[in-house]
């Protein structure tokens, strides 16, 4: 006899994994349940979505994990060691190290999210809109495009920082303005692969407008890639960040942002070591998570990989 194997668990899977799926929702998860299936034997890919995951729970509990408030200051116990009372230390004004870190961490997600949110969505728009249309409007925005891609990001985000002044508010901005132009190239690519396609010719020829066709047609195709080259991203700009907090132009004191921290630790750098080097392992471990992250998303959701 044959143990029976008709548990709800492989019932779903078998559910998710048919080849003749009887709805489009069903068709959806299952390509979802291929997608994560492919991603979890990236073992060094799972390893980056719990870091970016522990990022975002250590922003959410911040007020519940941080031993100490950020801003109280212990002039009594200025610059002391890792140790049982600091894990990671203090700094020149006795903050402990470990609890502004915490809270740095929403500072950090803050400034991921809100650029995540508007540079490749900005990009999308003008990539699909090049793609599509050519010409003269093909020619117009790639040249904005290619001028914005001449200049460092950094450089051309210290430009914009100091023409709005200094502030978290105007570095994100900043690095918003400065991240766009990569996504319109990804999304000009993609629509210039599918823009003669015949399923785009049926959708003209039944009278769908170019508004419809860029937004129901061809922009979905492009969110892949572009999801992608943002996560990928994302390394890039906390760097570009905390660069912004390291030179001063950034988030401004008392703020517990990282590269702030590295800032102000920099002249205790050869004795207090702590000070400067624990927010720069922060930045390598999120920077190293977003990496390992995005490289797993392109194995499984470029359809030109292996």
């Amino acid at each position: 006899m044959t143990a029976r194997t008709d548990t709800p668990s492989a019932g779903w899977r078998d559910w998710l994994t048919t080849d003749t799926p009887h709805s489009r929702a069903q068709a959806r998860l299952g390509r979802a349940w291929a997608g994560w299936a492919a991603f979890r034997r990236n073992r060094l890919a799972v390893a980056g979505l719990l870091i970016v995951l522990a990022l975002v729970v250590v922003a959410a509990l911040a007020p519940v994990l941080a031993p100490y408030h950020p801003y109280a200051q212990d002039l009594n116990g200025r610059l002391l060691p890792p140790s049982a009372a600091h894990w990671l230390g203090t700094d020149a004004f006795g903050r402990d190290i470990l609890s502004r870190l915490i809270h740095g961490a929403r500072l950090t997600l803050m400034i991921v999210a809100l650029v995540a949110a508007t540079a490749p969505l900005a990009g999308l728009v003008i990539g699909t809109a090049a793609g599509y249309f050519g010409g003269w409007v093909d020619t117009v925005l790639m040249r904005i495009t290619d001028i914005a891609l001449a200049f460092p990001k950094l450089i051309l985000a210290l430009a914009f920082v100091a023409a709005l002044g200094p502030g978290i508010e105007n570095a994100v901005i900043a690095i918003a303005i400065t991240s766009w132009p990569p996504y319109a190239r990804i999304a000009r690519a993609e629509t210039l692969t599918v823009r003669r396609a015949d399923f785009i010719s049926a959708a003209r020829l039944q009278g769908a407008s170019s508004l419809r066709i860029i937004l129901g047609h061809i922009m979905p195709l492009c969110v892949a890639s572009l999801i992608v080259r943002t996560t990928l991203d994302m390394a890039g700009v906390i760097l570009t960040a905390a660069g912004l907090g390291f030179l001063g132009l950034g988030a401004q004191p008392p703020l517990p942002e990282w590269g702030a921290m590295i800032a102000s630790g920099r002249q205790y750098v050869l004795e207090q070591w702590w000070v400067a080097a624990m927010p720069g392992f922060a930045i390598f471990i999120v920077s190293l998570g977003f990496n390992l992250l995005g490289d797993g998303l392109r194995d499984v959701l470029d359809p030109k990989g292996d």
